[in-house]
């Protein structure tokens, strides 16, 4: 069987580098799978790239362009949406004539349009379309938060500063998906219960199958290391316990940073000692700045995208920390567990799927800088830490693992493609 999975990017973001391993163990696992990308960032053989030029470019900015007026000439909320009004027609390219099933992931910020989407339905092929974000099932937001308005009917969108138009650009968008998935099956999947339960409440997918499947991960390279040798290769002191927060841009609101800074003035209030005795490992674009702002010393790392240099960092550290406010099924979360690390999060999206409270990490009220700060000394000072530890990797193992995700999808694309009839 062939399967085509199209991504934006092959490595930048959650879902590229979620893709990029589905596809390593759909391979592992017999299957002959490419992904299809406008951003290519290795040479990776299996990895096919649109072939860009100035007219991408354009695209992405057009659309930029259309979003920046509906929202009245502001930046807010610029990249919080997208309208899928520009893209590349991919029905036409070898590997996607050659593919049984084609296979969605991430296709925003110019890579497919609606009427592309349309094209590839148009072709017969069956389609899976895994969410890793609300985008599919909502009119132009990625992530509605309190908005329900994707339940019926999108308009008046409180992402953009528009004129209070019930028939305003999510309305617009939102009519166009209606038409585009009318009469059409497609084979919806989220990596998240949660998710899950959000997408079947959507107007829009009404009809459709919507299954879970985790994303997976590689438990033959992600798995615990001697702490004192990756301490060594990451440069890191013997003596201290080490908390790791990392994004790609770790100032980025959405990351929860604020959180994170209150938690550890609370933290250095509550418990001084842990001035000296604690350190916070931060990896990703302008980790430097946190230096400034935390209370214990701030070990910043460039953003890493070497999973062999990721490796040796988690397993360098006691603890990672993810405050942030928006989560589908957070890779770094699944990083770390495969590596034996406890996990502190929010009692958001996906996380309370993943964190176990109090058996392999801790779940914090959503939005309480307190109860963080109580998870984050709860995990270092729990007696019984070794089990944490052991637990939280066994959790990524037995539920993320490439070999269990994998068989999954095989088994939908055999359904889909109707080879288990």
């Amino acid at each position: 069987m062939r399967v085509l999975l199209i991504n934006t990017s092959e490595r930048i973001g959650g879902a590229a580098v979620a893709a990029s391993r589905l596809m390593e163990s759909l391979k592992n696992n017999g299957i002959k799978a490419k992904l299809l990308v406008r951003d290519k960032q290795t040479d990776q053989i299996t990895v096919v790239s649109l072939n860009y030029n100035w007219r991408m470019i354009w695209k992405f900015v057009w659309e930029r362009i259309v979003i920046w007026k509906a929202n009245r000439f502001k930046k807010e909320n610029i990249f919080a949406v997208d309208i899928a009004n520009t893209g590349t027609d991919i029905t036409s390219l070898p590997e996607f004539q050659q593919a049984d099933v084609i296979h969605l992931h991430w296709i925003n910020q110019g890579m497919l349009s609606l009427k592309n989407i349309e094209k590839i339905l148009a072709s017969g092929k069956p389609v899976v379309w895994t969410m890793h974000d609300m985008w599919p099932c909502t009119g132009i937001c990625h992530h509605a938060r309190e908005c329900t308005r994707y339940q019926q009917e999108c308009g008046n969108c409180p992402f953009i500063h528009g004129n209070g138009s019930r028939k305003d650009l999510s309305y617009r968008t939102f009519r166009k998906k209606q038409e585009l998935y009318q009469g059409r099956h497609i084979n919806f999947v989220t990596c998240s219960h949660w998710l899950e339960g959000l997408a079947k409440k959507s107007a829009l997918l009404a009809g459709h199958t919507i299954t879970c499947i985790p994303n997976p991960i590689n438990t033959n390279l992600f798995k615990p290391h001697n702490k004192q040798e990756a301490r060594n290769r990451c440069q890191l002191p013997q003596d201290a316990r080490l908390v790791l927060f990392g994004s790609v841009k770790t100032t980025d609101k959405r990351k929860g940073i604020d959180y994170l800074v209150e938690s550890c003035e609370l933290l250095a209030e509550k418990h001084p000692e842990l001035k000296t005795e604690l350190g916070v490992v931060v990896f990703g674009k302008e980790s430097q700045q946190l230096a400034n702002l935390l209370p214990f010393k701030v070990y910043p790392l460039d953003f890493v995208s070497n999973e062999h240099q990721l490796v040796n960092i988690y397993n360098a550290v006691d603890l990672f920390v993810t405050p942030s406010l928006e989560e589908n099924l957070p890779n770094m979360i699944m990083e770390a567990m495969a590596c034996g690390i406890p996990c502190v999060g929010f009692n958001v999206g996906g996380i309370p799927e993943m964190i176990d409270h109090l058996h392999n990490g801790y779940v914090a009220q959503y939005k309480s800088s307190e109860d963080f700060a109580n998870g984050i000394y709860w995990t270092l000072t729990d007696p019984d830490y070794p089990s944490l530890a052991e637990q939280a990797c066994r959790k990524a193992v037995t539920h993320y693992s490439e070999s269990a995700i994998a068989k999954k999808y095989i088994d939908l694309y055999n359904k889909v493609t109707g080879r288990n009839a």
